[in-house]
């Protein structure tokens, strides 16, 4: 991944895309989930909800460790889950975590659901 630049306090700086979206993913606590979208709108880039999932797929590879289990899609589906070692590792994740999967979705996902841009704050 490119790296972008941005300007912070007057002076340019270079910014990775990919690290970010691991470290935002890194805070999302045990028993929540985020979405592709949210992580992308919090860092700036509300188009790139994509690109959010690319990082997702190469989060197994990343030191500290990523609970990439914790991120969805915009309604709670696990659209990540082909992603896994296993068709049922990402649901098995999150159900240890206390996060209730029916149908490959979170149940009561907009309770269950942490917004980076509200408890990180901008």
């Amino acid at each position: 991944m490119t790296k972008k630049k941005q300007l912070v306090n007057g002076a340019v700086q270079e910014r990775d895309f990919f690290r970010d979206v691991m470290d935002v993913v890194r805070q999302v606590p045990k028993g929540r989930v985020t979405s592709y979208g949210a992580i992308a709108k919090y860092l700036g880039a509300p188009r790139s909800a994509r690109i959010v999932g690319w990082c997702m797929n190469n989060a197994h590879a990343a030191q500290p460790p990523v609970p990439a289990q914790r991120v969805v899609n915009r309604i709670g589906l696990l659209t990540g889950k082909h992603h896994f070692t296993t068709p049922t590792q990402m649901e098995e994740l999150l159900a240890k975590e206390g996060v209730q999967v029916k149908k490959d979705q979170v149940v009561d996902f907009a309770r269950k659901f942490w917004d980076p841009a509200v408890e990180l704050g901008f």
